[in-house]
């Protein structure tokens, strides 16, 4: 029995989904709102967001794209014009069907002021941004059109987690017109390679790129592509789309061009996004019982540096050497952005600061106390290794290999994801193996499975559903690095290539 004491209650093999849960509350990311499935995220939680946020809009801009803003309201009639898009999001959808609210004779409001057409907040945006696109849209030397939108959606979930599924999240929603269906299938494909690129050099995740199948993609879609995350419960995080649209929102919304031959076409779009639930796939894929562990290229601060003050009169000395050690690291530079720095300088024994930091998941830790001042040096925690281990650093070597250690916490986070994620990949040909590997095996545990497998599939959707009624399993996607073919072990039918089955988020 491991009597070891962790920061975090229950332990991630005590009970992974409650772990979750206490590391968002412990590193004070985020809470429930009073709103029920809404969340609150907290000036870190945010931070993070906000690094992810402006990497990503530096991506989308490198690759030609610009950002607008529409609005959070929708016409139910534009919703009503695509069939399939509609139906996939009806159940989720926020109705506004009043502008205003009036005291009825007991004092209390009551909404009044029917509206005309009712309005859905945003569950995302295809058909409000294609009435524009339809009017933006005259000539083929109008296109393409290349635009982002940073927003907020509501979906309304029955089983909300923070971060994983709330009410209300953040996003960013690309949407592209084209001229071409090749055109229009090569932004799909760079959108989805851009998220593969994020997710690996940024939040330290491998990824398996791939196509959904038919009964996963986007409602009213043509294709969609994704790229799929593991965490340490094995479980699968579908971590960004990227669809092509084909047609479907352009002839409902009437985007149409005059072409190049002088005739009147129908322009082709796409989709793609990612949200806050990056922040989620993260904490599950990277965290430890001590909580958050993050990586230190979207890490609001990069360095926390801890002044230890035993007496208080010590305290302008330690605080001005840990300022001026601050003022060096902000000097230093990786990956060519000068180094996030932050100073605790609440009057908190340096025990609870420690731990704090460390919940928090801030890449490396300094502590400054009198006798570091007298030897000119720092001792230093990095959260990738043991929490309680620290090394002395004289504090000029210490400032210029600062970004050198980030590097390293960088790379081997990725490199632990990665090992863990080819361990819990398994190749199964038979029908029972595929079943017992989904089916737990301790009954006090029943989230605890397998973790993906790789098993060849006919293309049947019959069979996908009855996967999904057996095992709560879903095709995550058909990876398009195997094209390995064999023998659907579901059917005995040809199978052109292996497809990733896992539970999810």
């Amino acid at each position: 029995m491991n009597n070891t004491k962790t920061a975090i209650t229950p332990t991630r093999d005590q009970d992974f989904p409650e772990w979750y849960q206490q590391v968002i509350a412990a590193a004070d990311l985020a809470e429930n709102s009073d709103v029920r499935g809404c969340m609150i995220i907290k000036p870190w939680g945010y931070g993070l967001w906000e690094q992810i946020q402006r990497h990503l809009d530096r991506l989308f801009k490198d690759s030609g794209h610009e950002n607008a803003y529409f609005p959070l309201f929708i016409p139910l009639s534009y919703l009503q014009k695509e069939a399939g898009h509609v139906a996939g999001f009806a159940k989720e959808c926020a109705v506004v069907t009043h502008h205003r609210l009036e005291a009825n004779a007991d004092g209390e409001l009551v909404p009044a002021g029917a509206l005309t057409e009712p309005l859905i907040v945003r569950p995302t945006s295809e058909t409000i941004i294609g009435a524009s696109f339809a009017r933006w849209v005259q000539s083929y030397r109008d296109l393409p059109l290349l635009l982002n939108q940073w927003a907020n959606v509501v979906r309304w979930e029955m089983r909300p987690r923070l971060f994983l599924r709330t009410a209300e999240f953040l996003w960013q929603e690309g949407h592209t017109a084209h001229e071409t269906k090749a055109e229009a299938v090569a932004e799909t494909e760079r959108m989805l390679a851009v998220y593969e690129t994020f997710a690996k050099d940024y939040l330290a995740l491998p990824v398996i790129v791939g196509e959904k199948s038919e009964s996963e993609r986007f409602p009213g879609a043509a294709r969609t592509l994704c790229i799929e995350a593991m965490v340490q419960d094995r479980k699968a995080v579908q971590a960004g789309t990227s669809h092509f649209l084909g047609q479907n929102f352009a002839k409902t919304s009437g985007i149409q061009f005059v072409g190049r031959d002088n005739t009147r076409q129908f322009a082709f779009t796409t989709s793609w996004g990612v949200s806050t639930r990056l922040i989620g796939t993260l904490i599950m894929a990277h965290g430890d019982d001590n909580g958050v562990i993050l990586p230190p290229r979207v890490a609001p601060a990069q360095v926390a540096i801890l002044p230890v003050i035993p007496k208080p009169e010590q305290r302008a000395e330690i605080l001005a050497a840990c300022e001026s050690l601050s003022a060096d690291l902000r000097r230093q530079t990786w990956r060519g952005e000068p180094l996030r720095v932050k100073i605790d300088a609440r009057d908190k024994a340096g025990g609870g600061k420690t731990w704090d930091w460390i919940k928090k998941g801030v890449p490396l830790r300094v502590e400054i106390g009198p006798r570091d001042l007298a030897s000119g040096s720092v001792f230093v925690a990095r959260r990738d290794q043991d929490a309680k281990a620290r090394q002395s650093y004289q504090r000029e070597a210490f400032t210029v290999s600062a970004a050198a250690l980030l590097e390293e916490i960088q790379q081997s986070l990725y490199t632990r994801a990665l090992t863990f994620r080819d361990a819990n990949i398994r190749k199964i040909d038979t029908k029972e193996e595929f079943y017992a590997y989904f089916t737990p095996q301790n009954a006090s545990k029943p989230e605890i499975h397998g973790g993906f497998a790789l098993a060849h599939w006919c293309g049947d959707a019959a069979v996908e559903e009855q996967i999904k009624n057996d095992l709560k399993v879903t095709i995550r996607c058909i990876p398009f690095a195997d094209a390995e073919p064999g023998v659907c072990p579901f059917t005995g039918k040809p199978s052109k290539q292996r497809v990733i089955f896992a539970k999810s988020y």
